[in-house]
């Protein structure tokens, strides 16, 4: 069954790929891979991030609001256009992240982002949460601004309350942005680092508590939208975007 709706807490860590070997080893008594990790294999996450226009959307989220929201069209692996993906609102209000999404083929996904009133339902479509994406879409006159994709090895606790997540090889592109295009681009973080995601409903259990501890690991926050966009604008690419310009002064 597909889940459409989460809500819970996510944080991030900017570890080294050999402190991610030796979390491994240890998690792997409390933990087991998740549906896409068959055989312990990593596997590709595509991801096309929408926005307004001027980039307000992750300008804002740049500036630690309590409140901040980013949409994105999310696909697993390379798609093709009848491939089935996800438009994605991820929501995040004091630490809560919650995050609502629908199924759509990639072809309706596109075509629904052009013209978000124009669309026929189908049944593997949810029509609650059509009519949010409708309203984001509409209000912030959201255009595709970047691609970002990353390999990611994932494990589930065996209580399913804790899934922890290490993505590497992270890369990105501002230019033709399709998701069937194929995932490269230029890298994002250096080789020898991963990015670590703890997502929990609450509070960490002593066994994590005590792993994280041992291994004098600590939250460091990462935004792979808000480091792309930093690295956009302080590289100057963005000079002809007036509004995007005056944010890096």
């Amino acid at each position: 069954m597909i889940i459409e709706t989460f809500n819970r807490y996510e944080k991030k860590y900017l570890i080294t790929a050999s402190d991610a070997e030796r979390l491994f080893s240890m998690l792997s008594e409390h933990m087991c891979c998740d549906s896409y990790c068959e055989n312990g294999n990593k596997y590709t996450i595509s991801n096309i991030y929408y926005d307004t226009p001027d980039s307000s959307l992750i300008r804002h989220s740049l500036s630690k609001p309590k409140y901040k929201e980013k949409l994105r069209l999310r696909a697993y692996g390379i798609p093709d256009l009848d491939t089935r993906v996800f438009f994605e609102i991820k929501k995040k209000y004091k630490g809560i992240v919650n995050k609502r999404r629908s199924v759509f083929t990639l072809r309706e996904a596109y075509a629904f982002a052009g013209q978000p009133e124009d669309i026929s339902l189908k049944d593997y479509m949810n029509p609650q949460i059509i009519k949010e994406l409708q309203y984001f879409l509409t209000v912030h006159k959201c255009e595709p601004k970047v691609y970002i994709a990353y390999d990611r090895a994932a494990y589930f606790s065996t209580d399913g309350d804790i899934r922890i997540s290490f993505d590497s090889n992270i890369r990105t592109r501002r230019y033709d942005l399709r998701l069937e295009a194929g995932d490269y681009g230029d890298s994002l973080i250096p080789p020898e680092y991963r990015v670590m995601e703890i997502k929990s409903s609450g509070n960490y259990p002593l066994w994590l508590c005590d792993i994280l501890t041992q291994l004098r690991l600590s939250i460091t926050g990462f935004s792979k939208y808000g480091t792309e966009y930093n690295r956009f604008i302080q590289s100057g690419r963005a000079i002809n975007n007036t509004n995007e310009t005056r944010t890096s002064k």
